[in-house]
């Protein structure tokens, strides 16, 4: 099976990976997709990629797996929706596109939304396999339970508190909890690591690092893949942004600040103040550990780690059944979109 790993933006390397992965299991040929002007953070360079979609006509794929929102039409292959996220409360993340053949799920809560969809609109298929960037929950757990001890004992604090806010201007609390931030930091029992998205403001980026230089206790990543963070992190603070759901299934407690989801099962707070005494009492008491329980199985029940495998096998039995599509049938109006976009590339 010939196969496209289509990525228009950083955060779709680390979806992937563990698609790459099984494809090389099985000895399957690929090639990764870049957009040109993200090519500088593309941590696979080693292996076949292209930043040009003629090489993706040319390579006649069978199938193309998208993190993204668009793929060309035009290009051969069955063309599969495995989302970016898991922001069940972004209308956005249940626009139906007319771009792909087939969606692949996370899990009960998003599968039953698309079944709907698919019984509507009759051209693609649903299927729940999981979701590949966390198989890595499954299979690596503990992987950085040392590097954990090794920045608690620097820093001298008890406990790691990440905070990674969305970047969209509308939604992020960012500019909002900068001196919020500050006043945790002054509490020298947390090590506060800050995980800014790729496309967050910069004015707002510079603010934190600012802050990091003047506090021991507060790191700014800028790594890409942020699952490292959420594994030795103890509590996460956030907004609306999906990571706040990656972060929920490991069983954590979460503080957000105006998050719009209308089924919050965590600590959110309407007005930007009161952080510490929310950081202590989630810490403490854990108040919605029992909440929880209902993320856990409708957004993402799969613990094996074997979410990606699950999405390889469910193409190949797709083109068993159906075949290679050689391209995708769309609406005069999407056909213009897809042209404007790649056309640039």
């Amino acid at each position: 099976m010939k196969t496209i790993l289509f990525c228009m933006n950083p955060y779709s390397f680390g979806i992937l990976e563990p698609v790459m992965q099984v494809l090389k299991e099985k000895n399957y040929e690929y090639i990764w997709f870049v957009r040109a002007a993200i090519l500088e953070k593309f941590p696979y360079q080693s292996q076949s990629y292209t930043t040009k979609i003629e090489d993706l006509i040319r390579f006649k794929s069978d199938a193309i797996f998208v993190p993204g929102n668009e793929v060309p039409h035009y290009l051969r292959g069955v063309k599969t929706q495995v989302f970016h996220g898991l922001a069940g409360e972004k209308k956005s993340h249940f626009r139906i596109r007319s771009y792909f053949d087939l969606y692949l799920t996370q899990g009960p809560y998003f599968t039953k939304w698309f079944s709907e969809a698919a019984a509507k609109h009759k051209d693609f298929s649903v299927v729940e396999t999981g979701w590949p960037k966390l198989d890595v929950y499954g299979k690596e757990l503990h992987k950085y339970d040392t590097d954990k001890q090794t920045l608690l004992k620097k820093s001298k604090a008890k406990k790691i508190i990440l905070y990674a806010p969305t970047f969209s201007p509308s939604l992020t609390s960012a500019p909002h909890l900068l001196t919020q931030i500050e006043e945790l930091a002054n509490s020298k029992q947390y090590l506060i690591v800050i995980k800014f998205h790729d496309l967050m403001a910069k004015d707002l980026i510079d603010s934190y690092k600012k802050l990091s230089m003047c506090f021991e206790n507060v790191l700014f990543i800028e790594e890409r893949n942020i699952i490292k963070y959420l594994l030795i992190a103890d509590l996460m603070i956030s907004d609306t942004s999906s990571v706040v759901y990656e972060f929920l299934l490991l069983d954590k407690p979460v503080i957000t600040f105006k998050n719009n989801s209308l089924a919050v099962k965590w600590d959110n707070q309407l007005s930007y103040n009161g952080l510490v005494k929310r950081v202590v009492e989630n810490l403490l008491e854990d108040p919605f550990k029992q909440e929880r329980l209902n993320i856990l199985r409708e957004y993402h029940p799969y613990t094996d780690g074997n979410s990606a495998k699950r999405m390889v096998d469910t193409v190949e039995e797709y083109i068993k059944k159906n075949g290679v599509p050689e391209k995708r049938l769309i609406s005069w109006f999407r056909r213009y979109k897809i042209n404007k976009i790649f056309r640039k590339i």
